[in-house]
């Protein structure tokens, strides 16, 4: 019986380093079978035996490194010819950094026509932001989706930096990048993927914005039926100081919840729909839950069609035992297992560490013969033309 392979088994990556978005993606598509090559800034310590510490960049599994100075002809010439034997660049500068390093994509598909160069900035590469720094709230404010989420009471919250850098960023150009290996087996060429968490974002909240015309999501923020708006569709305190999450929108879940709530008598949840009576609704359901334990709860709604569930903490998940997935799984070509003991916690990479094997694995070359270590960074051996 032949072994299952994962699906990017054999694909080479360069990640030039980032934070957040760039390494999550290059984590999918090492979880996924792809050989990950991670180029840090040069360091003294790189490539020698007392290694720097780990980058503050955590998402750093089956990946790894070496150290480069980018300023540098010989080191840029090193990369450039790393560049010609691999499958992926991932590129997370701002626009036009590329280009000033001499890594212009298109010298680089003229090199290796077969390329795939990711290029993911926050912005848009146009428009009045492209050259300025942002973050993850930023991109979200500029792209619509930051004015939709938060309570009534306050401004507008963003959900801590998922939504732009990791999903409309990181998992948006990961996309990009099966979509250009799909097409590279039709033509047998590679392209130059294009993406931002701007876009990414704004396209995750497709419906969201969709349903500003329609009853769902046709009052102001924090009155409306998926964002706090909602009793049924709401977070609530129990005795112990826990939280239940509920999502009872559709009538048949709402009766198991008030059912298990023990509300079936009150006047205030008769009519689901009716948006008058959600304020005593909202009462009634807090006064509840705060008559018993977050465990209690459970023990009431475990096996029910309620949409009532515990929010769990992650070091409680830990503690338990949990087992983190990958995210999509495979039948023929089943992806990666994450390690228990990387599950919950990343050792990071350090610059240089790992990076001269996988050179030696991929290209057959070593240092002294193809390369040097010069000033905490690789750079290339020029060949005598004589």
């Amino acid at each position: 019986m032949t072994s299952k392979e994962p699906p990017l088994k054999g694909i080479r990556v360069v990640e030039l380093a980032g934070l957040a978005p760039g390494p999550f993606a290059s984590l999918l598509l090492a979880d996924y079978g792809a050989s990950v090559l991670r180029v840090d800034r040069a360091h003294l310590d790189a490539h020698t035996s007392r290694l720097p510490p780990p980058t503050s960049d955590l998402l750093t599994r089956r990946k790894s490194s070496i150290a480069l100075d980018l300023k540098s002809p010989a080191a840029v010439a090193l990369l450039k010819d790393v560049l010609k034997h691999v499958d992926i660049l991932i590129d997370p500068f701002r626009p036009g950094i590329l280009e000033v390093l001499g890594l212009h994509p298109d010298l680089l598909l003229a090199a290796n026509p077969k390329l795939i160069i990711a290029r993911l900035t926050g912005f848009r590469r146009d428009g009045k932001y492209k050259d300025m720094a942002g973050h993850d709230i930023n991109y979200l404010a500029v792209s619509g989706v930051l004015s939709q989420l938060g309570r009534k009471e306050g401004p507008p919250y963003p959900p801590a930096n998922i939504l732009a850098d990791f999903a409309g960023g990181g998992l948006m150009c990961a996309l990009g990048i099966i979509m250009a290996l799909l097409n590279r087996t039709l033509t047998g060429k590679g392209q130059v993927v294009e993406s931002n968490m701007v876009d990414g974002s704004a396209y995750l909240a497709s419906f969201m914005r969709f349903a500003l015309k329609t009853p769902i999501w046709d009052q102001p923020r924090g009155e409306n039926h998926l964002d706090g708006g909602c009793p049924f569709y709401d977070v609530y305190a129990c005795k112990d100081g826990g939280y239940m999450a509920v999502g009872a929108l559709e009538p048949k879940f709402f009766r198991d919840l008030i059912r298990g709530l023990g509300l079936e008598g009150s006047s205030c949840t008769r009519q689901q729909m009716d948006r008058q009576s959600w304020p005593k609704m909202r009462e009634s359901i807090r006064e509840r839950f705060l008559q018993k334990t977050r465990e209690e709860w459970e023990q009431v709604f475990d096996g029910t069609d309620a949409c009532c569930t515990p929010v769990k903490g992650q070091d409680e998940l830990e503690q338990q035992g949990y087992e983190q997935r990958p995210a999509v799984g495979l039948s023929a070509s089943p992806s990666l297992e994450v390690p228990r003991d990387q599950a919950w916690q990343s050792e990071g990479l350090s610059p240089g560490y790992g990076g001269e094997d996988l050179l030696e694995t991929w290209f057959g070359w070593k240092k002294d013969k193809n390369y040097l270590v010069q000033q905490g960074g690789l750079v290339k051996i020029f060949k005598s033309k004589l």
